[in-house]
This record gives structure tokens, sequence and C-alpha cells, in this order.
């Protein structure tokens, strides 16, 4: 089909959700599958269950960005600002790397890393980054198929 003289080509039609609360997450997967398919509600649900299904061993590492009060001595204020946290395990024994920590804290093995990983997705507003290496990514390992 042609178009007449002058015409402008029609646009394609694309799905845009734009920012509602803190949910960028959420729009931001939306706008790439291009249709309304997850809810904060979903998104929740699928951070919490994959938690279990985590391969740990194919990670290197987790990168968390944590809520962190704020506070002026011992007055806390209501502002709440984000803190990125790193996790990995080294001999055997997972340690929480927070750079605001005098020295790395013990975890313990993976029933611990994913205790502190359960106890940080239950405060809410968390954001949990898996390190691993390209193989590992390519493969899709970092999860446990059982």
């Amino acid at each position: 089909m042609s178009q007449a003289p002058g015409a402008q080509p029609s646009r394609p039609s694309v799905y845009h959700e734009r920012q509602r609360l803190e949910l960028c997450a959420v729009h931001a997967l939306n706008n790439v599958l291009q249709q309304q398919l997850f809810s904060q509600e979903a998104a929740d649900e699928i951070c919490k269950r994959p938690l279990s299904q985590l391969a740990l061993p194919q990670v290197l590492g987790l990168i968390l960005n944590l809520p962190s009060p704020m506070s002026l001595g011992l007055l806390s204020l209501p502002l709440r600002r984000r803190h990125w946290v790193a996790l990995r395990q080294v001999d055997g024994v997972y340690y929480n790397l927070d750079s605001k920590l005098r020295a790395p804290e013990a975890l313990g093995d993976e029933d611990g890393v994913r205790a502190f990983l359960a106890g940080a997705l239950a405060q809410g507003l968390c954001e949990v980054l898996l390190v691993v290496t390209k193989e590992v990514e390519e493969k899709g390992c970092w999860l446990r198929t059982d």
C-alpha cells in the first residue's frame, strides 16, 4: 500500500507505563515486555520465590540495595536513603561486606545467607543483584531447576 503524498507514516503503538510510587522495576519490566504483565504483588512474590531456588555456589556475590535510615546522633530522621551492600562467600562462609560495618560480618553457610536475604526482603523496598560469571549467566544455572 502506498501513502498519499505528504502523509506522515503512522507511529507504532508503543506500550509505556509512567512512574507511580516507587514501582520503577515493575514499570521497567512491563515496558520491556510491552504489556502489563507484572503488578507490585507479582514482582514481590517472584522476588521471594527464587530466593529458595538460588544456586548459591554458582553466584560470585550478591549486591543489595536497602533502605537506610538517617540520623543525627541519637535523633532518627524521617528520611530514607538507599544503601548498597555486598554479600560474598569466602572459604565456605558467607559474609556481609557492608561498607558501614567496622569489619565483615559472618552470616554462616547457605542457610545463613538465605535467612539474611529473607530478612532484607521482608523489610520491603529491597533490590537484589546477582553477580555471576558470564558462563553462569549464559547457561542460566544460577537458579536450581529441582
